[in-house]
């Protein structure tokens, strides 16, 4: 019996990380850019002093899924879509150099380019700042350019270039912040191959419909887990009771 509850309580658990990861998938299919986590589960057995006669299940996130999202028309001029592969480069919280496919761009009070979730957009020499003007023009190649305040259609001033880079997916990890990073911490050159389309958005790569699936059978799971654990409890308080007839 401590066997069957152990294996239904440390189930029971691990289905609970996996539906708190398809709730967060869920959550964020609107997101531009989003990618989804994908689950998996496996059996580990449980080593310590004697045999490892114990196993418990143990829900993991073995990767990411790259597939790239939907891009939709937008006509806004601050909206940037990656052609194919490759990730805009951003400033993370911690001041260092992430990825992200999310190219809803917008200016903050001071100037900066950022995207959608506040983080500073990177060009050729760090955060890109863009001075007033009355047109933002984005090229292919990423780079900026802008009309300045007053000056005719012609006159166009070229400000900077985003970083646009292409690692390997198998080089990446996914933060606890949505961004990707390098696994061993090098920052990849940029890459000018990369081309962008201005006015379009790429969406969340989450199809709602399989994370609704997988979220009703994750909770049936969980249900019949618990019903495990009280059907281990009741075969205890009946050995026990044999026990002491005996």
């Amino acid at each position: 019996m401590d066997r069957m509850l152990y294996v239904a309580m440390s189930g029971a658990k691990e289905t609970q990380l996996s539906q708190a990861n398809n709730n967060s998938n869920l959550a964020n299919a609107s997101t531009p850019g989003f990618l989804e986590d994908l689950n998996q589960f496996r059996s580990m057995p449980v080593f310590g002093e004697g045999y490892p006669t114990r196993v418990y299940a143990m829900d993991e996130r073995p990767q990411v899924n790259f597939d790239h999202g939907p891009v939709d028309y937008t006509a806004r001029d601050l909206d940037v879509a990656i052609q194919g592969d490759g990730w805009f480069a951003v400033q993370a919280a911690d001041g260092g150099e992430a990825y992200t496919r999310r190219g809803d761009f917008q200016l903050d009070a001071n100037g900066q380019l950022t995207n959608g979730a506040g983080r500073p957009v990177l060009g050729n020499n760090g955060p890109i700042a863009i001075p007033p003007a009355e047109k933002i023009e984005i090229g292919s190649d990423g780079t900026i350019s802008i009309r300045p305040l007053g000056q005719g259609a012609a006159e166009l001033a070229v400000i900077d270039r985003i970083k646009l880079v292409n690692p390997p997916p198998a080089a990446l990890e996914k933060g606890r912040d949505g961004l990707m990073r390098m696994r061993d911490g090098s920052t990849p050159e940029p890459d000018g191959a990369l081309r962008v389309a201005s006015g379009y958005l790429e969406g969340s790569n989450v199809n709602v419909v399989d994370a609704m699936v997988d979220m009703i059978e994750l909770a049936r799971k969980f249900e019949f887990q618990v019903k495990m654990m009280k059907s281990a409890e009741e075969m205890d308080k009946q050995s026990a009771t044999l026990m002491r007839q005996g």
